[in-house]
């Protein structure tokens, strides 16, 4: 689940939270807490429970959750019980864990926004952050796996997904189960040594503990310095790509290599993140940087299809070409902000601009379409217009990124070509408010 990163508000007039509820005693402890606090505030709470059909007591799981649901509902809680079981079971190179985790995090959400609920709260507290941190560093993890678990994040299921217990220590949960006299189930799971966390639950952190009180509290800290160099290489990843990256996604290859060691593999990391969707294994982009050095024109073969360097820039061209271009359509790009256009795969970036830029008026209707050929395209004013491929050529622009969107005004002047980008003839007179545009096919842009 990627994270959004438009930064966002919770809607208050939603008036549900939902909270992840397996039944065990985090999660039980977080319920009860979240309902008696939405009684006083006027809010609805969605418990959501996962059977995922690995355990022999889901079933039990269940009717406990659901029965206890009832009971606090009877009592006057604000409560409602959901559930939903996972079907299938892991692939032949899947783990049980990883299977289970993204079938539990896919059931969550949906749950949620069938309730109508924005605020989704999951019960980790700072041991989980700090076994979270071991069990990363032990993997030999970077700055993204030490940072653990955040404490709120907007993800791309349009969640805001919060931990409010991460800085809390489990014996104060377990007080408060006590004091409240509540009830849970306890997952037999936990004692099974087959998966890394119990391992190191059960035969590591007895130990550790011991010879070091104040573990807990120190890795977790450590996981919080972590998130802070995980947003600084963001930050500077997001830098240096507003500059080597085209319109059309392809990365400045000399560019990058201008930069020192550690910043071109920041870089190259944030960029392979927006192409593929995914983290890029790190020996990809060990050997990118090793390769692609002393190369000109090279391909490597990665997630989805492959990298291609051509003429300086790095490009990603998909496995399959895809369905064929979605129909021509018109649209109002004369406001400035984020345009999603879900059937290409991209967006239109729309900025005031200070100098050059289209005409804003002219912007309020265009028409987006694919290249069918024939298109002329003028890049300076007082310069003369050119066959498209011409063009891409010049601008070394790889055959897999000269596919459209095209954007034409309506008297059917060519106005924007993306990698190449606004048509000189159509260029805002002075006086005139102007816009910038830019096409974006990351697909991190149309959340």
């Amino acid at each position: 689940m990627a994270a959004s990163a438009t930064p966002r508000t919770v809607d208050p007039s939603a008036g549900v939270l939902a909270v992840a509820y397996s039944g065990g005693r985090d999660s039980t402890a977080l319920l009860h807490v979240a309902a008696r606090q939405a009684c006083s505030l006027g809010l609805r709470v969605a418990a959501l429970h996962v059977h995922h059909g690995l355990s022999p007591q889901a079933d039990a799981w269940l009717a406990h959750c659901r029965a206890q649901c009832e009971a606090w509902a009877a009592a006057g809680l604000p409560l409602e019980f959901h559930v939903r079981r996972l079907q299938g079971r892991p692939a032949a190179a899947q783990s049980v864990e990883a299977w289970a985790r993204e079938g539990r995090y896919q059931a969550l959400a949906e749950m949620a926004h069938a309730a109508g609920a924005e605020l989704l709260l999951l019960a980790q507290h700072r041991r989980d952050q700090a076994e979270t941190f071991v069990l990363q560093a032990l993997r030999g993890a970077g700055a993204a796996g030490l940072a653990a678990m955040p404490a709120a994040q907007w993800r791309a299921d349009g969640l805001l997904w919060v931990r409010p217990w991460l800085a809390r220590p489990r014996e104060a949960i377990e007080a408060y189960l006590e004091e409240q006299g509540l009830a849970f189930v306890d997952d037999d799971s936990n004692t099974d040594p087959r998966y890394a966390r119990n391992r190191l639950r059960l035969a590591v952190w007895p130990a550790l503990s011991e010879a070091f009180p104040a573990a807990e509290a120190g890795l977790a800290q450590a996981a919080a310095w972590a998130q802070q160099a995980l947003e600084l290489q963001r930050e500077i990843a997001d830098e240096d790509l507003r500059k080597l990256e085209a319109d059309g996604g392809e990365l400045d290859w000399q560019g990058l290599t201008l930069l020192s060691e550690a910043r071109a593999s920041n870089a190259l990391r944030a960029w392979l993140q927006r192409r593929l969707g995914e983290a890029a294994p790190a020996s990809l982009v060990r050997r990118l940087l090793d390769e692609g050095r002393a190369l000109t024109t090279a391909a490597w073969p990665c997630v989805g299809g492959a990298l291609k360097l051509y003429r300086g820039r790095l490009s990603f061209m998909p496995e399959q070409a895809g369905p064929a271009a979605p129909a021509a359509s018109w649209l109002d790009l004369s406001r400035p902000g984020l345009h999603p256009m879900p059937d290409w795969g991209g967006a239109w970036q729309v900025e005031p601009a200070g100098a050059g830029g289209l005409p804003a008026a002219l912007l309020a209707r265009v028409e987006m379409r694919a290249r069918v050929g024939g298109e002329q395209f003028q890049q300076q004013p007082r310069g003369v217009a050119r066959s498209l491929k011409k063009c891409f050529q010049a601008a070394a622009l790889p055959a897999w990124a000269r596919q459209g969107p095209l954007l034409f005004a309506a008297d059917g002047r060519l106005l924007y070509v993306p990698g190449l980008g606004a048509d000189a003839r159509g260029l805002a007179e002075p006086g005139e408010a102007r816009l910038a545009l830019r096409w974006r096919p990351d697909p991190v842009a149309v959340l």
